[in-house]
């Protein structure tokens, strides 16, 4: 199973970043609508990733119970942001109807994309937290891991909160922790099965 998720997760932050560098590159209606849909599935890939990581890391229920109310508000919060732009705001703007720029993805100070910064950036930090906090670092590989999922913790509460107080730009750090991290986290999990075997 630890195989199947690994690869499950690089493949999604694979297709992710791609879907934003489409939409970069282009800047079409379509590819604003492939990127949103890769963001709320990636949610719960990040969710199961996290949860075999918890698994082989042996991290104790406390910590693991809060991790998965994390990702579950990441999940919860992402969808409902990009739902609502897909199905609503978007509409409305390819209607005609002036929507102020506060209730649209894609600029800030925005609801929508507050909601998107705290389940990105707030949420999946704790939840990258609760990982590295916990478990049992017995081999180096596992030490690894949890610096690892440390470290994406740190970017992800770095990157919303300088984007919350200080500068939007400082944002961009979030992706970095949860978008390469989790990719950098399957790789490790599948050198730990295949070690392992």
């Amino acid at each position: 199973m630890t195989n199947r998720i690994s690869v499950t997760g690089i493949i999604t932050c694979v297709l992710y970043f791609v879907s934003v560098g489409l939409f970069l590159i282009t800047k079409s209606e379509a590819a604003l609508t492939v990127w949103e849909l890769m963001t709320i599935f990636s949610a719960p890939v990040v969710l199961f990733v996290l949860l075999e990581l918890s698994s082989l890391l042996l991290i104790t229920s406390i910590y693991k119970k809060a991790m998965l109310v994390f990702m579950s508000c990441t999940c919860a919060l992402t969808g409902a942001a990009h739902i609502v732009n897909i199905t609503v705001t978007r509409r409305l703007i390819n209607e005609g109807v002036n929507v102020p720029v506060y209730f649209r993805i894609g600029y800030w100070p925005s609801v929508e994309m507050a909601i998107d910064y705290l389940a990105w950036g707030f949420f999946t930090g704790l939840a990258f937290l609760c990982i590295g906090l916990s478990g049992k670092g017995d081999v180096k590989l596992k030490r690894i891991m949890k610096l690892t999922a440390l470290l994406c913790g740190i970017l992800c509460l770095i990157g919303f909160f300088g984007a919350v107080f200080i500068n939007e730009n400082i944002w961009y750090i979030a992706p970095i922790g949860y978008g390469i991290g989790t990719m950098v986290i399957c790789i490790q999990m599948f050198r730990f099965n295949a070690d392992n075997c």
